[in-house]
């Protein structure tokens, strides 16, 4: 589908950060190629906001998901912005995780990132440009007890960041890496905290535009690691 509009992929796009990077990008003037696993999720966005792009892919199949983004490549030509913002989390202490559990969120969050990379990287490198925003947290920081199903894999997909951004950043593709340290304002983090004031919670929206900032910066002043949290956040 040609577009006059230049091209971003937001790759899982759900209620809160991926769908608000889709809206302020859309908004920006970006016609935007959207993929989640879920093609209800994706039928619905897809009607909901214009100049959007649907692609259905499971990033724990990497065949399946590989395709899926050389195909993005093949209809829609090489984005110039990608927000890698899929995960895949399992809580609970080391003795409750089930190893295929473990193993399927390294190819979610890990391996996903790299055959982000493989297929776009090169691509963008070659036209000079281009930036790749990864969205993480704090447990991309720091390993607790009841975070040994998902810290281990976050902080692998922070690291291959860094090393892609190493890579690919004398190439003109600028890798960022977005630590998110806050309770996402989406209807279910407001349930599970119902005690908690408006304060507490980080706006989606806010947080896109901080995105779209950073894969904005001009090129004297990259950032990689970035945190972002609310002023009231403990940290």
């Amino acid at each position: 589908m040609a577009s006059d509009r230049p091209h971003c992929v937001v790759i899982g796009i759900g209620p809160g950060t991926g769908a608000a990077c889709t809206r302020h990008f859309v908004d920006a003037g970006y016609s935007v190629s959207i993929i989640s696993r879920s093609e209800e999720r994706l039928a619905q966005f897809a009607a909901e906001i214009p100049h959007t792009v649907p692609y259905q892919a499971d990033l724990s199949d990497t065949q399946g998901y590989r395709a899926a983004l050389e195909r993005i490549v093949a209809e829609r030509g090489v984005p110039k912005v990608v927000i890698h913002n899929a995960t895949q989390a399992t809580f609970g202490r080391y003795e409750d995780i089930p190893v295929e559990k473990f193993e399927r969120n390294f190819r979610v969050n890990t391996t996903g990132l790299l055959v982000t990379a493989q297929v776009f990287g090169a691509l963008m490198a070659q036209a000079g440009e281009g930036a790749i925003v990864v969205t993480g947290n704090t447990a991309a920081l720091r390993g607790k007890a009841d975070y040994v199903g998902w810290a281990p894999t976050k902080a692998a997909q922070r690291i291959l960041a860094e090393s892609l951004a190493r890579d690919l950043g004398p190439k003109g593709v600028h890798v960022a890496y977005v630590v998110i340290d806050a309770a996402i304002d989406m209807p279910f983090a407001r349930r599970s905290r119902s005690d908690r004031d408006d304060d507490f919670f980080a706006k989606p929206a806010d947080l896109a535009s901080e995105i779209f900032h950073i894969a904005h910066q001009p090129r004297s002043a990259w950032s990689f690691l970035v945190e972002l949290r609310p002023f009231g956040e403990t940290w």
